[in-house]
């Protein structure tokens, strides 16, 4: 196709493009001072991802070098064997451990971060100060990663599972509780109104008008987080905080690398069932369809 052909075709059939092109010429060209700071933020941005690569120490050759004793582990490995029946007995009980980790873990996170979710909530809470104190709580909460609770409650309650489910509760704790307050304020006010405006009380308008509506929201989350964690207490297994953590180190650690495929193909398959079940859920509850 002819551009230039193409591009005096339409001067000719609509030539009032060519006047307002003249007209509002500034409107056209776009702001240059605009134009010069993108362009510098994306020079700025550029730069500062290139001496990251080199901060880190990012070297192709070590990178292919590393891919050729990646290939040596991933031969070590096959094909998965637990070594002996006892060792796939207690590396199934391990995984069994981690899934009821993940599942106490989860729900108690949930429960205690929907009020604190409320009080972080701009449209539920006109106290500023309240509402900036539960929303900074919950920052520091959230800031602090997973693995950082599990090594702290290790400290607290020693180790086992119970540091693990608690390690859980605090992290997801503040992520829960930032995600239902963002939830709570996109709900949509119209429901709320019309409930204050028929009579209806405060605490009726919340229940009645915005729990409905974020309900279906929140499941999603919990169901999501779960799924999550169950990863999530396979790596905080590893400081002491239970699950099958532990064993995928001391596998690791002795290079018996087939019992750690054994233990790696345990979790997918652990994953891909609690995927497959929360889609299930999904649907029969929230009414969203699995992807």
């Amino acid at each position: 196709m002819n551009t230039s052909a193409t591009k005096t075709s339409m001067r000719d059939r609509f030539p009032e493009i060519g006047e307002m092109r003249a007209k509002y010429a500034h409107a056209f060209k776009g702001d240059p001072r605009q134009r010069r700071l993108m362009y510098s933020i994306g020079s700025g941005l550029v730069a500062l991802y290139v001496f990251g690569l080199y901060y880190v120490g990012f070297s192709p050759l070590m990178l292919i070098n590393g891919f050729g004793k990646f290939g040596i582990v991933v031969k070590a490995m096959m094909p998965p064997d637990p070594g002996s029946w006892d060792n796939a007995v207690v590396f199934t009980r391990g995984v069994v451990e981690t899934l009821a980790m993940a599942f106490f873990g989860t729900i108690c996170a949930a429960l205690l971060a929907l009020p604190f979710g409320f009080l972080a909530a701009r449209n539920i809470v006109s106290n500023s100060i309240l509402h900036h104190a539960a929303r900074r709580f919950l920052d520091i909460i959230r800031g602090i990663d997973t693995l950082i609770w599990a090594l702290i409650w290790v400290g607290v309650v020693g180790l086992g599972p119970f540091a693990g489910v608690l390690a859980i509760i605090t992290s997801d704790f503040g992520a829960f509780g930032k995600l239902f307050s963002e939830a709570i304020e996109a709900a949509d006010q119209k429901p709320v109104e019309g409930i204050v405006a028929s009579g209806g009380s405060r605490l009726e308008s919340i229940r009645f008008g915005i729990v409905p509506q974020i309900l279906p929201v929140l499941l999603g989350q919990v169901l999501y987080f779960f799924e999550s964690n169950t990863r999530t207490t396979t790596i905080i297994g590893i400081v002491g905080a239970g699950g099958i953590g532990l064993y995928l180190t001391e596998t690791i650690r002795t290079y018996l690398w087939e019992e750690t495929s054994f233990i790696i193909v345990l979790v997918l398959i652990t994953v891909a069932a609690i995927d497959w079940i929360s889609s299930k859920l999904r649907v029969a509850i929230i009414g969203a369809r699995p992807v």
